[in-house]
C-alpha cells in the first residue's frame, strides 16, 4: 500500500462514561474511565456482553440518532462530541452487510470519500490502495451482491481506510475470514495506522492475532469499568487468572474443550439424512453462476459435518442449499426417509412448516433471522408455528435462556444485544424448534471463551441424541470439539475427510 500522507491521531477521553440501550435496566457500559493517546494501537477486551461494541459505537458518534437511549457522563474525540466529527472516525461493525452501501465495489468504497469532499483523482487513487491493501482483487465495477461474507468485511474495511481517519475502530474485523485473511487484514491495519499516525481500537476475542500488532490493553469489566488496563505482556500474564475467569481468551491458557459423551463404534453406520452428489451452488439458485461445483458429501444422524476453505469458496451458499433454502444450480440433493418423513426427497420443495422440525438455520449474520420485538418473544416465533401448547412453549424458551445466558435479557429488543449475544440468540432460535438437521454459519463468531464452550457442549449433547450438525466454520477449536467430517470447499477440494472413522 503506498504510503500515505500522515494525519496526527486521535486523542479520546471517556470520563464516567455510559450508556443504556432504550427498554433496557441495565447500563451497556457505565462509569467508564479512559484516555487513549494519539497513535496509541489498543486491543479493547471483555467478555461477551460487557459493552466493547457499545464503546466504539460512542466513539463513532452513532448512538443517540436512530439508536435510542441515554449516556452518562463524558466521551470525546479530540476535545469534541464524536458525533461532530466528521470524517475523524473510521468504523469498521461486526456484520459487514450493515456497511455495504452501493452496488459496485469501487463506488462503495468511494462513499466516504466522496461525501467528504476529497477530489475524484485522489478518491479513487485511495479507494485502489484500500482494495489493495486488505486483499480485494477485484475490479471496482465487482458487483457487491456476489462478495461473500468474508469479502464484505475486507469491502468494509477498505471503505475504512480510504477515510484516512485520526480514529480506526474495528470491531471484529477478522470474525469470517479464512486464516490467511485473518494474517492480511490484520498487516493491512497495521501498515495503515504506521503510515497514517491514526489511533487504532480493534476490538477482538481472539487474542493472540491482534498481539504482534498493538502496544495496550484494555480489558473492560462485565459491570462496569474496566478490569485491566496497560502492555500487552503485562495485562495478560499479571491478571491471567482474572481474564479467564472473566472469559477472555488468554493466549496459552488450557481451553477445556467440551468431551462428546457417546461416540459412535466404528462399525456403526447411523443414519444417512440428507445426500449431496455432484452438487453445484450458486447464489440465485439455478439462474446465477455456480460458485462450487462437484460437491459429494453426506449427513448422518448423530454427526457433525464442519464445511471449511478459502473465503468466496461458496461454504455459506452450500449451507443455504443444505438447508433447502436455495435451490441447487446442478447435480442433486435429497433427502433420505429419515429426515423426510413423508415430505419428499427435495428439501427446496419443502413448506416451511415442513423445515421447522427437519433442517433448522442459523445464518452467518444474526440479524437477518430476527422477527420478534424481545428476546423472550423471538425464542417464542417457531415453537408457536408448530402449535405446541403454552407451557410446552414456556418451558422449551426458559430453558434456552438459561443455558445460554440469556436470561437477564429476556425482555430486550433482539437488535440491541451484542453481536456475541445476538449469534447466541439466533442458535437458540433454532433449537427451540428442535429439528433433526441443524445448518449453522459460523456458530461461535464473537463467544468469549466461557460462551464459547457452553455453546459447543449443547451442540454435543444434540450430536449425542442424534441430531446431526452442519457447519461452516473458520475456528479451529471448533473443528476440534466437533467436526466428525471435514468438507473442504476451497478452490482445489470438494472432498469429504472422515475424521472418527465412522463412514462418510
Amino acid at each position: 500500500m503506498p504510503t500515505a500522507p500522515t494525519v496526527p491521531g486521535a486523542r479520546v477521553t471517556a470520563r464516567g462514561w455510559g450508556w443504556r440501550h432504550a427498554a433496557r435496566h441495565a447500563r451497556a457500559v457505565s462509569g467508564l474511565d479512559l484516555v487513549l493517546e494519539p497513535g496509541e494501537r489498543v486491543l479493547l477486551l471483555g467478555a461477551s456482553g460487557a459493552g466493547k461494541s457499545t464503546l466504539l459505537a460512542g466513539l463513532a458518534g452513532v448512538l443517540g440518532g436512530d439508536e435510542e437511549g441515554d449516556a452518562e457522563g463524558e466521551l470525546l474525540v479530540d476535545g469534541t462530541e464524536p458525533a461532530r466529527q466528521r470524517g475523524r472516525v473510521g468504523l469498521v461493525l461486526q456484520d459487514p452487510d450493515s456497511q455495504v452501501v452501493l452496488a459496485r465495489v469501487g463506488d462503495d468504497v468511494a462513499f466516504g470519500c466522496e461525501n467528504l469532499g476529497v477530489p475524484r483523482d485522489e478518491t479513487w487513487r485511495r479507494v485502489d490502495a484500500a482494495l489493495a491493501a486488505v486483499g480485494l482483487d477485484l475490479p471496482r465495477d465487482h458487483p457487491t451482491t456476489q462478495l461473500s461474507g468474508g469479502q464484505k468485511q475486507r469491502l468494509a474495511l477498505a471503505g475504512a481506510l480510504a477515510l484516512r481517519p485520526g480514529l480506526l475502530l474495528l470491531d471484529e474485523p477478522t470474525a469470517n475470514l479464512d486464516p490467511e485473511g485473518v494474517v492480511e487484514v490484520r498487516d493491512a491495519v497495521a501498515r495503515t495506522a504506521a503510515a497514517t499516525g491514526t489511533t487504532l481500537v480493534v476490538v477482538e476475542h481472539r487474542v493472540s492475532t491482534w498481539l504482534p500488532v498493538v502496544d495496550r490493553v484494555v480489558v473492560l469489566a462485565a459491570g462496569g469499568g474496566v478490569l485491566a488496563d496497560g502492555p500487552p505482556g503485562v495485562v495478560l500474564d499479571e491478571q491471567r487468572d482474572v481474564l479467564v475467569d472473566a472469559g477472555v481468551w488468554v493466549p496459552g491458557a488450557a481451553l477445556a474443550l467440551p468431551a462428546r459423551r457417546v461416540r459412535l463404534a466404528d462399525d456403526e453406520t447411523p443414519a444417512v439424512l440428507l445426500r449431496a452428489q455432484g452438487l453445484a451452488v450458486g447464489r440465485r439458485g439455478t439462474r446465477g453462476p455456480a460458485v462450487a461445483a462437484d460437491v459429494d458429501a453426506v449427513v448422518r444422524a448423530g454427526r457433525a459435518l464442519v464445511v471449511t476453505g478459502d473465503n468466496g469458496a461458496g461454504k455459506s451458499t452450500l449451507a443455504l442449499t443444505l438447508a433447502g433454502l436455495l435451490a441447487p444450480a446442478g447435480g442433486s440433493l435429497t433427502a433420505d426417509d429419515a429426515l423426510a418423513s413423508g415430505a419428499g426427497p427435495a428439501p427446496v420443495r419443502w413448506r416451511s412448516r415442513q423445515l421447522l422440525t427437519r433442517i433448522g438455520t442459523v445464518f452467518q449474520e444474526p440479524e437477518h433471522q430476527f422477527l420478534a420485538p424481545t428476546v423472550r418473544s423471538e425464542l417464542a416465533v417457531g415453537p408457536e408455528a408448530l402449535g405446541l401448547p403454552a407451557e410446552e412453549v414456556a418451558a422449551r424458551v426458559d430453558g434456552l435462556l438459561a443455558r445460554l445466558r440469556l436470561a437477564h435479557l429476556a425482555g430486550a429488543n433482539p437488535f440491541t444485544l451484542s453481536g456475541g449475544e445476538q449469534r447466541r440468540l439466533s442458535v437458540a432460535t433454532v433449537l427451540a424448534t428442535r429439528p433433526r438437521v441443524l445448518v449453522l454459519d459460523e456458530p461461535t463468531f464473537g463467544q468469549d471463551a466461557r460462551t464459547w464452550r457452553e455453546l459447543v457442549a449443547l451442540l454435543g449433547e444434540l450430536l449425542d441424541e442424534g441430531s446431526s450438525i452442519v457447519a461452516v466454520s473458520h475456528d479451529p477449536d471448533f473443528v476440534a470439539a466437533l467436526a466428525d467430517d471435514v468438507l473442504d470447499l476451497s478452490a482445489h477440494a470438494t472432498s469429504v475427510a472422515s475424521r472418527r472413522g465412522a463412514p462418510a
